[in-house]
């Protein structure tokens, strides 16, 4: 079935190239992302029941399954968004079919590459998927082909590629640690090197970890990585920024909890790793805590806003205790759900006012009272408002840090929040309060399947804040559990 997961998205883009029709082009897009979805749904069934599913390619444990249905659900989700809002840039001209073509065989390697990462047992081939992120993604961030989407998608692929060769350096001192311990075979092997981490050279270790954190840092957006992000999920199609934002951040964020589990395994000690990544994650706070101050366009308030979450995540991760982890795996699946509603609804209004800047968006809920409530909530979600998923997650995180003793660091996260909250409710009352020339937008929904996407998910981060599926909770701690190395 791993290997399914890849094929299908494959021939979904040799399908695309042949097909005429843009009816047809949504169709085949739904119908292979369908198929993935129902595929994860018994992979995932197989982890909970055997703990892993294993080959001598593939890996898939609670952490990777947990991060892949988040992947293919969302994908799903945005692939469905995407008919509407593909015929609405069809209708003044912007687009053609060839274009929308292009779309879907972008998109569909986009997801190819991130669940290619996800499912490989062997960290080289990992680095090699998410290199190829990069190049599937960025014809994407430069689709509207203007010179601020080309100068986005310039920056995109200049930062990342250096970050990625960084991390491959890492990868490359983190085999000479193994090696004359592991057979050929288990080089690199994330199974084998969890196994033996006790038995690796610390110095190649520690110096290895430095390189994987900088190079996948890049990627998911921490800083002084991060200064391609706000510029990328900008100006991609909104869509596309969901997919960014909501799910390739993980997919890096999931390179860099693998290789903390075997750094810490390998010490004897989280304190190494722990503080490496708990100093990028505040200083990724507080660069967005600034930035989201002072934004005046949607798409970068909600691009400075991953950076922001990818930092909790990081010092969650750092903290490294059995509950701090726990909180940090369900921030990153309550933040994907959240950051891609909020990104789909951003683009409903995107298209609706014919503008990303702050100050020309007023009267959105009388003009779109389905999306603009759900943006509105949504706001409140990612600001971390009580009763939505984010809320639970980060005062998991905030007890976690207050429990170890750290009142400066807990007591400096809370005013860090409180000080994001503040940048987003200044953002929210110029867009929701207000008149300005909303009068000449004609009201109501143009993107119907779009609308109903957005609710769901609403609908899934406000449930998820009050009561979470014990299956997806037994997913998490068992996932504590592996990067623990329990």
């Amino acid at each position: 079935m791993s290997l399914l997961l890849l094929i299908i998205p494959l021939i979904a883009v040799l399908l695309f190239i042949f097909i005429k029709k843009d009816y047809l082009l949504h169709a085949v897009s739904i119908s292979a992302l369908g198929l993935q979805v129902l595929l994860a749904a018994f992979l995932t069934k197989d982890v909970v029941v055997f703990g892993k599913v294993e080959s001598a390619f593939f890996y898939l444990d609670s952490l990777s399954i947990i991060i892949l249905d988040i992947v293919l659900l969302i994908s799903f989700f945005v692939a469905v968004y995407s008919i509407q809002y593909l015929k609405e840039d069809l209708r003044p001209g912007a687009l053609d079919l060839k274009k929308v073509k292009l779309y879907y065989i972008l998109m569909h390697l986009f997801i190819f590459t991130m669940v290619l990462a996800l499912v490989v047992k062997n960290m080289g081939i990992m680095w090699i998927a998410i290199e190829a992120t990069t190049l599937a993604s960025v014809f994407l961030v430069g689709f509207d082909n203007d010179k601020f989407s080309l100068e986005a998608a310039w920056k995109y692929i200049i930062i990342c590629s250096v970050g990625i060769a960084i991390a491959m350096l890492g990868i490359i001192l983190l085999h000479l640690s193994s090696i004359g311990l592991l057979e050929n075979s288990g080089f690199l092997d994330w199974v084998a090197l969890m196994e033996n981490a006790e038995s690796l050279k610390s110095a190649s270790v520690r110096l290895a970890f430095i390189f994987i954190l900088v190079g996948f840092g890049t990627k998911a957006g921490l800083a002084p990585m991060h200064t391609w992000l706000p510029d990328a999920h900008s100006q991609a199609p909104s869509p596309i920024s969901a997919l960014l934002s909501g799910v390739l951040l993980n997919s890096a964020m999931y390179g860099i909890i693998r290789m903390t589990a075997i750094v810490n395994k390998s010490l004897g000690s989280s304190i190494y790793a722990g503080r490496l990544l708990m100093a990028l994650g505040i200083l990724s706070i507080v660069t967005a805590a600034f930035f989201i101050l002072t934004q005046r366009d949607l798409k970068r308030l909600l691009a400075y806003s991953s950076i922001e979450h990818m930092g909790i995540v990081a010092v969650a991760i750092g903290f490294f205790t059995p509950l701090s982890i726990y909180g940090g795996l369900l921030h990153m699946i309550n933040h994907s759900f959240t950051k891609s509603m909020l990104f789909l609804s951003s683009g409903t209004l995107i298209q609706k006012y014919g503008t990303k800047n702050i100050a020309k968006i007023k009267g959105v809920i009388r003009l779109l009272p389905f999306s603009g409530i759900a943006f509105l909530l949504g706001l409140f979600a990612i600001a971390g408002m009580p009763p939505f998923s984010i809320f639970a997650s980060e005062f998991g995180i905030l007890i976690s840090v207050f429990e170890e003793g750290s009142y400066f660091i807990g007591g400096a996260l809370a005013i860090l929040f409180a000080i994001i909250f503040a940048g987003i409710g200044v953002a929210m009352f110029r867009i929701f309060y207000g008149k300005g020339e909303e009068k000449d937008i004609e009201p109501g929904e143009n993107n119907i399947p779009g609308a109903v996407v957005i609710i769901i998910l609403l609908v899934i981060i406000a449930i998820t804040g009050l009561f979470m599926p014990e299956t997806i909770l037994d997913l998490v701690y068992d996932a504590q559990s592996v990067i623990s190395g329990i």
